[in-house]
């Protein structure tokens, strides 16, 4: 799941940007609403989350420009402005919903999880399974045949968008792009090497494998018949 975060208080982006990551999201964080607007109209992206008061350009701004654009990116508002009319400019700019600042970053995370399950409607439970294969996306814990399995939280990331994606073949870049932000620098084969590590813990030692390897393409998940 991939998100933006457009914060100019460099204090409060950085400790969203840190929760969420712990979370097992891919976030790309920027100070300004220009900047907001040009990556949402360049990334496709799970959920925006917004301050409105920033400069260049404030957050409603952003998201009016975005719903013009045809951009329904799901869009959760972070300000410190808490008046009902405040609230209701914000949700008819087009956001979907509304935190105030002081946050707990409980609520936030709590908030952000609705959000993006809301949006799925291919799998609107909690719960994710393909064959023995099942997944918690609130616990994030998964376990094949009743046996727990212990990812780390990346290849738990890349588990889960396989599994919402389930018969559907996903290019490497997809992957990378649900799974990485764009500050990441690491190898460019990565994909691969977590695809590995991924086989050889949900699929060894069982005589049905899910994980598939599609020629020229890229992977794909689903149970064999």
């Amino acid at each position: 799941m991939r998100i933006l975060l457009a914060e100019d208080d460099t204090s409060i982006r950085e400790a969203v940007q840190k929760q969420l990551a712990r979370n097992q999201y891919a976030v790309d964080a920027v100070d300004n609403g220009k900047d907001a607007l040009d990556y949402l109209k360049s990334t496709k992206y799970d959920l925006a989350v917004l301050d409105i008061m920033m400069p260049e350009m404030d957050g409603l701004e952003v998201v009016r420009r975005a719903r013009q654009s045809g951009i329904s990116t799901i869009v959760l508002f972070l300000t410190a402005r808490d008046s009902v009319q405040d609230r209701v400019d914000g949700l008819y700019a087009g956001a979907d919903d509304y935190l105030i600042k002081p946050f707990a970053m409980e609520e936030l995370l709590a908030r952000v999880h609705v959000l993006i399950r809301r949006k799925s409607a291919a799998s609107p439970s909690d719960t994710l399974t393909v064959s023995d294969l099942t997944i918690d996306t609130i616990k994030k814990t998964v376990f094949r045949a009743g046996q727990e399995i212990k990812l780390t939280s990346r290849e738990y990331a890349i588990l889960e968008y396989l599994m919402r994606n389930a018969g559907a073949v996903l290019s490497r870049e997809q992957i990378e792009t649900s799974v990485w932000s764009y500050d990441y620098d690491g190898a460019s084969n990565m994909v691969d090497v977590y695809i590995r590590y991924l086989r050889k813990k949900i699929d060894e030692g069982h005589t049905s494998k899910l994980i598939h390897t599609v020629r020229y393409q890229g992977y794909v998940l689903r149970e064999e018949k």
